[in-house]
């Protein structure tokens, strides 16, 4: 059916669009290609009182197999990114990965971390992603969000709330439209050459070759998570079509046709084994959302 000359998928499934390839079906989907787009849908689904949910790449997400009801908004067609000076202003859609790149050719530092991480700036914004030794919080100066009262509000980097793996989004409701990041000249020569590295550590440590999201739990408090797991012995382990990396430890991988349900109940697995064994609680950096 269509809203205002905007397509929505009704009993969609979510897996093609997932990183994981996982995910189950959705009562309705939707993809804005422009904030109007974006509003008119949220506006539908309030008159409508359809449940909402709004991600970017699906990268660091688990759905269950029962899948979600209510309105799934996708946004990775609200990708615009422009520059003006030493700053990248991105909408929430657009690839992260497309932002290093664009910093790369202008000659701003500051957004390597980011290099191989597939996901939105959405999601980084949300999740205050980062990786060998960057972060989101490091370089994001303003974001500005789609409030549920419906106004549009800009935050400056100190009403952010980031934490670790935490921002303040995921406490005041508010949809990500658009972030600026305020970066540092460098030659592109340095830049690349730090992206290069990046991205051959990430080749030779992380298990590319399978669907996964990223490293699976956060660093417990003077503990690595993959090592942890790895000195449990649980590397190979399988729950269904997902088992924990023989490549890395802090990863789980679809390597046959896995389920939301399979990544939820390794990770259970893995916590109980880890908790008995040492007495850690670790706690999921993925979330694990919808209807079993």
């Amino acid at each position: 059916m269509t809203i205002d000359n905007i397509t929505i998928l009704k009993n969609q499934p979510l897996a093609p669009y997932a990183h994981t390839q996982v995910g189950g079906v959705v009562d309705y989907l939707a993809i804005p290609k422009t904030r109007a787009e974006l509003q008119a849908l949220l506006a539908w689904a309030k008159a409508t009182n359809q449940p909402i949910h709004i991600f970017g790449r699906l990268s660091n997400l688990v759905v269950r197999n029962g899948g979600l009801r209510g309105v799934v908004i996708l946004l990775h067609e609200l990708r615009d990114i422009q520059v003006q000076g030493h700053t990248i202003t991105a909408e929430a859609g657009a690839d992260l990965i497309l932002v290093t790149e664009v910093a790369l050719e202008h000659g701003l530092a500051g957004m390597e971390w980011g290099a191989g991480i597939p996901g939105s700036v959405g999601g980084a914004v949300f999740m205050n992603a980062g990786a060998y030794g960057g972060q989101t919080d490091m370089v994001a100066t303003s974001v500005t969000a789609l409030m549920p009262d419906g106004s549009i509000q800009t935050f400056a980097a100190d009403a952010l709330n980031f934490g670790y793996r935490q921002s303040v989004f995921q406490a005041n409701g508010g949809v990500i439209i658009e972030a600026t990041f305020t970066l540092q000249p460098d030659t592109p020569t340095a830049i690349q050459a730090r992206m290069d590295d990046n991205n051959f550590r990430r080749a030779n440590k992380q298990p590319l070759n399978y669907p996964s999201n990223g490293s699976v739990f956060k660093r417990p408090t003077g503990y690595f998570a993959g090592k942890l797991i790895m000195d449990a012995g649980l590397q190979g382990k399988r729950v269904g079509g997902v088992e924990v990396s023989k490549k890395h430890a802090g990863f789980m991988v679809n390597v046959a046709n896995g389920t939301g349900n399979d990544y939820e109940d390794l990770i259970h697995f893995v916590q109980a084994t880890v908790q008995e064994k040492y007495g850690v609680a670790l706690e999921p950096e993925v979330r694990i959302i919808g209807e079993r």
